[in-house]
């Protein structure tokens, strides 16, 4: 028997006593699928979206500056909008524990909804920072439905930008903002769990976003707490209970094994196979796409920008030495400080462009 079976065995042990799993979900469960996740250092979303000039990373989910600017938003709303990408294995797990009727509840943090997707119903499912399920203006909170959000980022005389109808207020996904209240059935439901929960799987997060991360630390002695990530977080990292197992592995790989185990991989494999049919992978931001290349992108960019402008200014200087004029005699001194300025200006804006630009490319 294995290191990994070994750990996992009394998971599958309590699992085959009817005891039901309650899934504790973050970022790091949907990396399998191609959407990248937000911290990590490298390839993660807000290291990348860092490049397209935002006051600070999280700016792109905060209501102020969302209100400001939701550009920066609906350009990561296009990368990880539904329907791009297919649910992991990890995913069709939880499925299959709840056809199996071994599954609790699952609270997850992710807003890109595969959890729904790999067929968990509705009913089972706390979306604690809501998801791109339903949408409304941050005016009126008239409801917009998706087909028509989708309408509105791909039409290039909105910008790209969802407004309302009704008050032509920007309209957003139901997804909690930094500066939002979490969805009311979030603390409602974990009341109703919080006493019940008897097997709980915390899954690709860095337990540092509250209150989402109290959870698991709130939980009863009897309940077995099992973290599948990178690196120990929360209070995992002091060992606090002896009872907790923790498997720094792939979650993809803790599914393959624990379905193996519970003799559910054949049901599993047939999912995934169902999904490549179903789903198509979209664009994603690749681990092989690093922040340094982007850099060095837009430093190309950056390059062949200036070399333009400073043939136009070659050019521009050729054409009046020709008529006998220079920049001394056509203006004065004010007039050539509001040239500059104007120039700098331009020069600005067209930098920013280009950012958008190569942001749409990569993101």
């Amino acid at each position: 028997m294995s290191q990994l079976e070994k750990k996992l065995k009394p998971i599958v042990d309590a699992i085959n006593k009817g005891k039901k799993v309650t899934f504790f979900n973050g970022a790091g469960i949907s990396t399998g699928a191609g959407i990248p996740d937000f911290r990590s250092p490298e390839t993660g979303l807000y290291a990348n979206l860092a490049k397209l000039n935002l006051p600070f990373a999280e700016a792109v989910f905060d209501i102020d500056f969302f209100e400001d600017n939701p550009k920066p938003f609906y350009t990561l709303a296009e990368e990880l909008y539904p329907g791009k990408y297919a649910p992991t294995k990890f995913h069709y797990l939880i499925k299959l524990l709840q056809d199996q009727d071994s599954l609790l509840r699952v609270y997850t943090q992710n807003i890109d909804t595969l959890e729904r997707l790999a067929g968990v119903e509705d009913d089972y499912i706390v979306e604690a920072h809501g998801s791109f399920a339903r949408n409304h203006c941050i005016k009126c909170h008239r409801e917009m439905d998706n087909e028509t959000l989708k309408k509105h980022m791909h039409d290039e005389t909105k910008d790209g930008i969802p407004t309302c109808e009704t008050c032509q207020g920007y309209v957003k996904p139901d997804i909690v903002f930094f500066g939002e209240g979490l969805p009311g059935r979030f603390f409602q439901q974990w009341d109703e769990d919080c006493d019940d929960v008897e097997i709980a799987l915390v899954a690709g997060t860095s337990l540092t976003v509250y209150p989402f991360a109290s959870l698991p630390a709130s939980l009863g002695k009897k309940s077995l707490r099992v973290l599948i990530n990178k690196e120990k977080v929360g209070d995992f990292s002091d060992n606090y209970r002896k009872s907790d197992i923790v498997i720094l592995e792939d979650c993809e790989l803790f599914a393959e094994q624990l379905s193996s185990m519970l003799g559910l991989r054949d049901e599993l494999e047939a999912l995934v196979e169902q999904s490549k049919s179903k789903f198509g992978t979209g664009k994603h931001i690749s681990p092989e796409t690093t922040v340094d290349e982007i850099e060095e992108k837009l430093k190309v960019e950056a390059h062949l920008h200036e070399k333009k402008e400073d043939d136009d200014i070659t050019e521009l200087t050729e054409k009046t030495e020709k008529i006998g004029l220079t920049e001394e005699t056509s203006f004065n001194n004010k007039e050539k400080e509001e040239k500059a300025k104007a120039r700098a200006e331009a020069k600005e804006k067209a930098k920013i462009e280009k950012l958008e630009e190569i942001a749409n490319t990569y993101l």
